[in-house]
């Protein structure tokens, strides 16, 4: 058994990471209100334009924007991975980052190439681990993301797309369903479906100005650019979720190991007592 010196130094030790794991808890927990908040101010923006691009794919029938046309066949695949920037956050990141090795896998045993844009950098270095071709990628977005900075990373993927070099793209990410659930989603970004966009409600005219290409080129890059923002934002709550369970948990097994360490610590301690009493009984009876 260990002796009393050495359970007291375990036991202030295990105090002290208690204290940092109960400060991540909170800290974790306003973090994540305002994720939440971030994610809900986010959907109205995406519905809306996901009704006025379905109107606008119906509408023109006669310009087929490159986003809109199916490719005959599929040789190249672009994955868009959303990851955390940090770590500490149970399996968000490892639920994910799985989710995408099963269809990546996939695609390759389909002789289909590869790229990969990962957005945040447990993605990037991960995908940096298992050599992965990285197109683009997007890390220290902090803990509030702004779409300009991710306009970049996307646009080359985009171009890619457009340029024939990739023929679909795929988006990974995690869905925040509640504080204790975070679904791990894939998802096709492009070639955009009807599926996808949803049915148009109504025939709506158009007078576009200054013509039809320009504004539907617009519009389509902007409903791709809002599907990768809102991904980011529900990834974003969903890890300041996980890690406010994440730690909630590591302090409560903290507290656990220390009342355990205590009870270890009082035997030991009654023992060394009963040793020196019986010692200090030994010798009486001995002088006597």
């Amino acid at each position: 058994m260990a002796g009393s010196k050495e359970i007291r130094t375990k036991i202030k030790s295990v105090e002290n990471t208690r204290k940092i794991t109960r400060a991540m808890e909170m800290v974790a927990a306003a973090k994540m209100r305002k994720a939440q908040d971030r994610m809900r101010a986010a959907r109205p923006y995406a519905e809306k334009i996901r009704n006025v691009a379905a109107h606008l794919s119906r509408a023109n029938p006669e310009y087929r924007h490159a986003f809109l046309a199916k490719r005959d066949s599929v040789k190249n695949v672009g994955l868009i991975v959303v990851t955390s920037d940090k770590g500490l956050c149970g399996g968000l990141n490892t639920n994910v980052l799985r989710l995408a090795i099963q269809e990546m896998k996939t695609w390759e045993s389909q002789g289909k190439g590869l790229v990969v844009c990962p957005i945040g950098n447990k993605g990037f270095g991960f995908m940096n681990r298992i050599g992965a071709k990285i197109k683009s990628h997007l890390t220290g977005l902090g803990d509030t993301p702004h779409i300009e900075k991710l306009i970049g990373a996307v646009k080359a993927m985009l171009d890619a797309y457009v340029a024939g070099e990739i023929d679909a793209i795929y988006l990974s990410y995690n869905h925040f369903v509640n504080t204790m659930k975070q679904e791990p989603r894939m998802e096709q970004l492009l070639p955009l479906s009807g599926e996808q966009m949803g049915t148009a409600e109504g025939n709506w005219d158009y007078i576009y100005e200054p013509d039809a290409k320009k504004v539907i080129d617009e519009l389509l890059l902007r409903y791709i650019e809002s599907l990768v923002y809102q991904a980011v934002v529900e990834n974003m709550a969903s890890e300041q979720s996980s890690r406010m369970v994440a730690m909630k948990a590591a302090s409560d097994n903290a507290k656990s190991v220390i009342g355990e360490l205590k009870l270890v610590y009082n035997k030991a301690r009654q023992a060394a007592i009963t040793k020196e009493i019986s010692e200090i009984v030994g010798g009486a009876a001995a002088i006597g």
